[in-house]
């Protein structure tokens, strides 16, 4: 007796224009990927940021009061970030600050 498989996956179909069709292979070719796995992909993506944004972030009040007490501290500077602030933006060349 043959064994029943049952699939896993469940068809989704869209109706997009030629250009956007183009955009999403041109992309899915410079990743290496399948047109649908590319678009698998970024909707699963796009689906969890949605999610992320609405889910409720739940604390004690005793882990909530040492959030915001962390948060009403002074900032202070972190030396890495205070480095690469100080540097150049690498299309400001030395060429273009000696025209000025």
């Amino acid at each position: 007796m043959p064994r029943v498989i049952k699939r896993k996956e469940h068809p989704l179909s869209m109706r997009l224009p030629e250009t956007d069709i183009a955009i999403i292979d041109r992309a899915a070719t410079l990743r290496g990927r399948s047109r649908t796995d590319f678009v698998r992909d970024a909707a699963v993506r796009a689906a969890e940021d949605v999610l992320m944004e609405t889910a409720p972030i739940r604390m004690s009040p005793a882990g909530f009061k040492a959030f915001v007490e962390v948060l009403s501290k002074p900032a202070r500077p972190v030396p890495e970030m205070v480095e690469l602030f100080q540097r150049a933006a690498p299309w400001e060349s030395r060429n273009a600050k000696a025209e000025k």
